[in-house]
């Protein structure tokens, strides 16, 4: 296959930052998706409706003329989160809120420290339609890096299944072959998102002649076994598994530097670089549906109706790009990418 066309598809998980760095990565997503879910971890985080408004208003205001691209706005929950401001959020448009455990990856020192805390703002969420997107590691120090993911299924996913069974609930850039396994047999209120780096690279990529920081995300890259757990998910069909890129951008400095910032920077070649991982699969013919058709179902939203092509065409990224007043490495910066959008 040489090209091949695909409904516009969306990024059901994206950081964007904010100003002048905002203004810099926004136009990568929206030349190739129709809509964002749009992470609310700044600083300070956007923990209410009018701060989602006016949040969403810059956003827009970063998009290229004449192109369409629609953020869709979250909230980040906390322990203090009201049950009347899920009906604030609900009127504002906002479209789901955000589950960053404390201290679990950048900006979530903010962050739910007992999920209990919030139930009453979770039953209040079931009420309105609201979804609920959870960053699924536990954060206590005991607990290996690589394992984390696996025991916050048993100690809060599912424990939280059980209390809030219409809850609608997206288990987020999932890197294990317990979540995969975990979403494909949960109830039809439960999805997951999957990442193009956990997809293509397990955790040798870090390491790989020297330790390579751009490569360092969280949840971490983990073990070829997961990875295979993964692919095979996202590419069985399954509505529950759709595209999310967490592609979360961090200025040069802070990725090489002594402790690292966590995030591959990914948006300027998203849809590329699924369309490699599924290859590698011998299953471009279910890329379409993964991209662009799970995650507006779940989330009760339309399609897109338009389209985009891709074709097979060997391109090198860029080293380097602007990112505000520094610079920023993309994901894979100065290789070759085998696919390009036409």
């Amino acid at each position: 296959m040489d090209s091949f066309t695909i409904t516009r598809p969306d990024d059901w998980h994206l950081h964007v930052r904010d100003e002048a760095a905002m203004q810099s990565v926004v136009p990568y997503t929206a030349k190739q998706f129709a809509r964002a879910i749009i992470m609310p971890n700044l600083r300070p985080p956007v923990t209410t409706a009018a701060q989602a408004l006016a949040y969403r208003e810059r956003i827009e205001k970063a998009v290229p003329p004449g192109v369409d691209f629609t953020p869709l706005m979250t909230l980040y929950l906390t322990d203090v989160t009201t049950p009347d401001e899920i009906k604030r959020a609900k009127d504002a448009g906002v479209v789901a809120l955000k589950l960053y455990p404390a201290g679990a990856t950048t900006n979530s020192d903010a962050g739910v420290t007992d999920l209990r805390k919030t139930y009453k703002t979770l039953e209040a969420m079931q009420r309105e339609g609201l979804l609920f997107l959870v960053h699924g590691e536990v954060t206590d120090p005991e607990i290996d890096i690589f394992d984390r993911e696996a025991v916050f299924i048993d100690r809060v996913m599912r424990p939280l299944r059980h209390d809030m069974p219409e809850l609608k609930v997206v288990f987020e850039h999932i890197t294990t072959a317990e979540a995969a396994q975990y979403v494909t047999e949960a109830d039809a209120h439960t999805a997951a998102t999957l990442t193009p780096q956990h997809l293509l690279y397990n955790r040798n990529a870090i390491f790989m002649g020297g330790l390579r920081p751009h490569y360092y995300c969280l949840p971490v890259l983990k073990s070829e076994t997961h990875r295979r757990a993964l692919l095979k998910a996202a590419t069985s069909g399954s509505p529950k598994f759709f595209l999310g890129t967490d592609s979360a951008p961090h200025a040069g400095q802070m990725k090489e530097n002594s402790v690292c910032a966590a995030g591959c920077f990914t948006a300027l070649s998203a849809i590329e670089l699924y369309a490699e991982a599924f290859e590698s699969a011998g299953a471009l013919d279910k890329l379409e549906a993964f991209a662009s058709f799970h995650g507006p179902d779940f989330y009760g939203l339309p399609r897109n109706t338009t389209q985009i092509t891709l074709r097979k065409q060997a391109w090198q990224l860029p080293e380097r790009l602007p990112f505000g007043a520094a610079e920023i490495k993309p994901l894979r910066g100065g290789e070759e990418l085998a696919w390009r959008i036409v």
